[in-house]
């Protein structure tokens, strides 16, 4: 009905993420209709409610991080701006959502509200495109099986054991010091919030995409285990896949594994080339699936 191209994320996950493609209005006629139906549902849960008073309709945004200045404005001006025309609520997250460079926009209210104030701030990322390269926000899969060797915490993917970001793997160092017994036990996801993002594609189509977010608070994760280096040799044909161009990939393999890559020079007679990763355990195997995946 809206003419826009939507496209739903796997099923797997606690989340899933809704991207919507297409001309401005296209899109704002799909996410009125999304909006609409998520007032719907709150309308219907509350049939058996006793609850008075109906809750606002509460989506989030993900936005590149690069974009969030625009969005917020000199001293909060433009957000303090869309919310006085708008009458929706907006707050921006400081902090950039898991193993990405995009933020998370909270946005509340009516279902008229939310489209308008999403107007706006498609107006803004289209006056303001990201700068760099976007990592985008990729939800985890529910309920992988983990395993533990040698320190280093693993999820089971298919046939392969992937390894696991430093905070599983703190968590598992702490549980071993307290006891061999003490159950690695999972905190309970807060309600879940149902969330939309959107990010610009080009000039003249945007994307937005919902997301529905399950807080998992693991306290208490401070020691780090000390830096190690490990050196892998590439083929000179292949290295261009990992560098990327302008040095992208090889940026985005830094961020995502938290580690100190270094590429040698080539050189002369030689058709390999040399690459220095330095980190924890954890960086330096993260670092390493990442460069064998490109």
């Amino acid at each position: 009905q809206s003419g826009a191209r939507i496209n739903i994320s796997e099923g797997n996950c606690p989340e899933r993420i809704v991207t919507i493609t297409g001309p401005t209005d296209a899109i704002f006629k799909a996410f009125a209709m999304i909006a609409y139906k998520f007032e719907e549902d709150i309308t219907n849960s509350m049939s058996n409610s006793t609850a008075t008073s109906k809750p606002p309709v509460t989506l989030r945004l993900v936005v590149p991080a690069s974009q969030c200045g625009s969005l917020i404005g000199k001293g909060g001006s433009k957000i303090k701006e869309i919310r006085e025309s708008t009458g929706a609520q907006v707050q921006v997250a400081g902090d950039m959502l898991p193993n990405s460079t995009e933020r998370a926009v909270t946005i509340s209210g009516t279902p008229d509200a939310i489209i308008q104030c999403v107007k706006q701030i498609c107006v803004v990322m289209l006056e303001s495109p990201p700068k760099g390269a976007t990592i985008p926000y990729r939800p985890k899969p529910a309920s992988t099986p983990v395993i533990f060797a040698g320190g280093q915490a693993y999820t089971i993917q298919g046939q392969y054991a992937i390894p696991h970001p430093d905070q599983l793997t703190k968590l598992h160092q702490l549980a071993m010091q307290q006891t061999p017994f003490t159950p690695l036990g999972q905190t309970t996801p807060a309600f879940p919030v149902l969330t939309v993002a959107g990010k610009q594609r080009s000039s003249t189509a945007l994307s937005l995409q919902a997301i529905t977010i399950f807080p998992c608070i693991c306290p208490g994760l401070d020691a780090s285990p000390p830096a190690s280096t490990h050196e892998l040799t590439i083929p000179n044909d292949l290295i261009g896949c990992i560098i990327g161009r302008q040095g992208t990939k090889i940026n985005e393999i830094r961020q995502m594994s938290g580690a100190q890559i270094k590429i040698a020079n080539a050189t002369e007679g030689s058709s390999e080339r040399q690459i220095t990763i330095t980190g924890t355990p954890a960086n330096i195997s993260l670092a390493q699936y990442l460069i064998n995946a490109r």
